[in-house]
């Protein structure tokens, strides 16, 4: 094995440890982690259209608020805030059918060059608002994209992530320029798998135009036959989780829902934009107002003597 191939196994053998330690530092099981999904399926999690792929399994459309400082200088940490806003006393339905608490979870897409901030790095005051997340790179390769969750959303609507700025004199491939940032933020479980199957956290309609002949009720599913016109039979499999709006005898029509929409949650996109300032420009800035100001005082001072010498004339 090659020194770069053995390179490349051994980071992602680090990211998956990281990803595993932060599900389970999180009180997480790995089958809830749906920020993995998307690492999983897509090198980017930006698609070229700009909407961030956690949209594909989560359908409906929620806001999601980020603030980030208007300009940051370079090689410094700076926090970004993250909110996810829901009605907490809102409970969701889980993967085993019963109710439990909203997870949420995010995404944050930071411009080249910018990273999660060394632990050494990050100011006492930041770490306490920082709290027990565990941040992880969405990829060996892309640092500046940073993951979390599915975290309880009731400890952690609201997220602070330490940030470094990079450096343009160490990194030639930045500039002091104004940069995007893109967050993409959710709350609840998804409504689709990435394989393009339904969750139970969902609508389940009716195949076919018919009479509810039988409802069979098991731990983990309802089986439902339906009887067409022509005299055949159709049985529907719906999870445990939505509730039934219809009964045994019922007539339904074809894509009529046969359960509720038990989603509670949704998925949000923000973009917010940030300057990486150049000191000198700052220096510069601040000795120009120092220039103007120092020129008005002497402009008044001289304006004074010029008026004493005034008046001193006119006495004379």
């Amino acid at each position: 094995m090659s020194y770069n191939n053995f390179e490349g196994s051994f980071k992602k053998m680090i990211l998956s440890v990281g990803i595993v330690f932060g599900m389970l530092f999180n009180g997480m099981s790995p089958a809830e982690a749906y920020p993995v999904f998307a690492q999983q399926n897509y090198e980017n999690p930006r698609e070229a259209n700009g909407r961030i792929v956690c949209a594909n399994c989560h359908l409906a459309q929620k806001s999601v608020e980020l603030e980030v400082p208007q300009a940051v200088l370079p090689d410094t940490v700076f926090e970004a805030v993250v909110k996810i806003p829901y009605d907490k006393q809102v409970q969701q339905v889980l993967g085993n059918g019963k109710k439990g608490d909203i997870n949420v979870g995010m995404v944050l897409i930071l411009p080249e060059g910018f990273e999660l901030a060394p632990a050494d790095r990050v100011p006492e005051e930041m770490q306490k608002k920082v709290g027990k997340l565990f941040y992880t790179p969405y990829s060996p390769e892309k640092k500046n994209i940073l993951i979390v969750g599915p975290v309880a959303g009731k400890n952690y609507s609201e997220m602070v992530i330490p940030i470094l700025s990079p450096d343009p004199a160490k990194n030639k491939n930045v500039s002091y320029l104004k940069y995007p940032i893109y967050l993409g933020g959710n709350r609840g479980r998804g409504q689709v798998y990435p394989d393009g199957s339904k969750s139970n956290n969902n609508v389940f309609n009716s195949p076919a135009t018919g009479k509810i002949t039988s409802i069979a009720v098991g731990k983990k599913a309802y089986e439902i036959t339906i009887e067409t016109s022509n005299g055949q039979s159709i049985v529907e499999k719906i999870p445990a989780g939505p509730e039934l709006l219809i009964k045994e005898g019922d007539t339904v029509q074809q894509d009529q829902p046969l359960t509720n929409n038990p989603n509670v949650g949704g998925f949000g996109q923000k973009d917010e934009e940030i300057v990486l300032q150049n000191p000198a420009r700052i220096q510069g800035l601040l000795a120009f107002f120092f220039t103007v100001l120092l020129a008005q005082v002497l402009l008044v001072l001289k304006k004074k003597q010029f008026e004493k010498v005034q008046l001193a004339e006119m006495n004379f």
